[in-house]
């Protein structure tokens, strides 16, 4: 096999057996492993020779199955890799990579930017996680965690370390808890909307009516609303990339069309003639300056007629609306307790602090939306293109305790059976031609509040109120 090791201290005599000290006798590092192909020579310190041959085998059967990867090469710092490699190779929607380099630079590079990914082992992790609790919800401990393993596993496709210590078998990834969404009733629906401006209450009714998320809903144009059709037409929203304001498709990229209730119709009505939709121009996708002419095709700026902006004719930003209006509007519904006063670092005074509700955030009207559909018996796939889903597995999932009875008439079903009884429907060849099929007399349930499992459709929303990409 090719290789060798080379004594840099002595050299052979004439004779082939002596051996004579060198010019870098005692100087540097004596032995060197050399003459493997695609392998960088290693030196090894006077002492180690063993330790050069050990690394010569090694080397010699990785570089054969084409597996060798230089410990060397990974003696780069976590942030360094990261900044300089991983980082600049990232593409996608740049709202999500907004998220993901905050994510990365908050939660991941104080701990372990310091650290070589080389020493990067397992036991590293579990100090990491442990410092990570307190600090954030456990549902971003989980995301944060992708973010790191994809870190790692792209540092060993680049041949940086051998294995990812996020795949040890010996550590536990941090593991999202349980979320229940609550549907609201329409009670606490009408409480939000009556703490809201006048201005505003037309987003309580969109979400409520519609199922529009958030971002759609102060996306929403009034060229956008086909009233005589009865329906809306989702087209787009309005979401925040690295703190200013822009265009883009709704979530997944997909654009819907909702069906709009005779009372939405009127209420959206009744806002444009008070509130006159106003034209606002924002950057497609991207607000970052175009660097070649198909960037500047894709970011140009959109004008749009929305029917909601603020009151300087802007456009809503969600975070800074859902501190200063949602949460205010939840406090005087009963549905968070009374803000807490905090002294202002700078200046005099103190200022508002209202806590932490990502469970009775916007879309919770959207998860009403949802209950009220499903409880109607509306066609569940419908339902799932009216929210915009990916497909309607995902809407069941989520909502489909919310269908009337489903575990009524399986129970019902059971006992009929166990009392021999027949179980048809009208549609069945079976069944009476009466019209009085025999059946298991219905037994009123108990109903469901409105909790239901968190499918990950609803935006996330951090401890300033701004909704995660």
């Amino acid at each position: 096999m090719p290789g060798y090791i080379e004594d840099r201290w002595f050299k052979k005599g004439p004779d082939g057996k002596r051996s004579i000290p060198t010019d870098r006798h005692g100087k540097g590092k004596r032995y060197k492993v050399a003459g493997i192909p695609g392998v960088r020579a290693r030196s090894f310190p006077d002492k180690q020779k063993k330790a050069a041959e050990a690394w010569l085998i090694k080397a010699q059967a990785d570089a054969s199955k084409g597996e060798f990867v230089d410990p060397r090469d990974g003696n780069i710092l976590l942030r360094d890799y990261v900044e300089h490699h991983w980082w600049p190779s990232r593409t996608g929607d740049p709202a999500t990579l907004s998220t993901v380099s905050r994510r990365v630079r908050n939660q991941i590079l104080p701990y372990l930017g310091g650290v070589p990914l080389r020493q990067i082992k397992v036991d590293t992790l579990r100090l990491w996680l442990k410092e990570l609790e307190g600090v954030i919800s456990p549902g971003t401990a989980v995301v944060v965690w992708g973010y790191l393993n994809n870190v790692l596993d792209c540092a060993v496709d680049d041949e940086r370390i051998t294995k990812n210590p996020c795949r040890a078998r010996t550590i536990k990834a941090p593991t999202k808890p349980p979320n229940k969404a609550r549907a609201w009733s329409r009670d606490r629906v009408e409480a939000v909307k009556a703490a809201f401006p006048d201005r505003y209450r037309i987003l309580v009714e969109i979400g409520v009516g519609a199922g529009l998320r958030q971002g759609e809903a102060l996306g929403l144009s009034a060229d956008d609303l086909d009233i005589e059709g009865r329906v809306i037409h989702v087209r787009r929203q309005v979401r925040s990339v690295d703190g200013k304001l822009v265009f883009s498709l709704p979530k997944g990229n997909k654009t819907r069309i909702v069906p709009m209730p005779d009372h939405l119709a009127s209420r959206l009505h009744e806002h444009m003639t008070a509130f006159p939709p106003h034209e606002v121009t924002l950057p497609w996708k991207d607000p970052r300056p175009p660097e070649t002419k198909v960037e500047a095709k894709e970011r140009a700026p959109q004008t749009h007629r929305l029917l909601v902006v603020n009151r300087n004719g802007s456009a809503v930003r969600a975070n800074m609306w859902n501190e200063h209006y949602w949460k205010r509007a939840l406090t005087a519904a009963g549905v968070i307790p009374a803000p807490k006063k905090v002294p202002r670092k700078s200046g005099r005074g103190h200022r508002l602090v209202y806590a932490a509700a990502p469970e009775h955030g916007f879309h919770c009207l959207r998860h009403t939306f949802a209950s009220v559909q499903l409880d109607s018996r509306e066609n569940p796939v419908a339902v799932s293109k009216w929210l915009g889903h990916a497909d309607a597995a995902i809407t069941l999932r989520v909502y489909g305790h919310f269908l009337p009875e489903a575990d009524g008439r399986g129970r019902q079903a059971m006992d009929a059976w166990f009392a021999g009884v027949p179980v048809t429907s009208a549609s069945s060849p079976d069944a009476p031609q009466d019209g009085n099929p025999q059946s298991v007399p219905a037994v009123p349930l108990p109903r469901d509040e409105g909790l239901l499992p968190d499918d990950g459709d609803a935006e996330t929303v951090t401890d300033q109120g701004e909704e995660a990409a």
